[in-house]
C-alpha cells in the first residue's frame, strides 16, 4: 500500500506526464516540481523536470514522438 505522500507525488508526477506529452513544457515543468516539494527525492519526477527544462531551450522537432534521446552518458 502506498503511503499518503507516495500517492500524491504519482498523481501529480501523472499530471505532469500529461502535459509533457503533450508538448507543454513549461507547465509540466512547474509540476513536476510541485512534485519534488511534496518528496524532494522523488527521482522521476527530477528526470523528467530536467526533460522539461532542456526542451523549454531546445524543443523537439514537430515530428517528435515522445522518446528521449540522450547525447550523453
Amino acid at each position: 500500500m502506498l503511503s499518503e505522500q507516495m500517492q500524491q507525488v504519482l498523481h501529480t508526477y501523472n499530471e505532469g506526464l500529461a502535459l509533457y506529452k503533450k508538448r507543454e513544457f513549461k507547465m509540466a515543468a512547474e509540476i513536476f516540481k510541485k512534485a519534488l516539494t511534496i518528496k524532494k527525492d522523488d527521482g522521476p519526477s527530477q528526470v523528467y523536470l530536467d526533460r522539461c527544462l532542456h526542451f523549454i531551450e531546445e524543443p523537439p522537432p514537430p515530428d517528435w514522438d515522445g522518446v528521449y534521446v540522450m547525447k550523453t552518458k
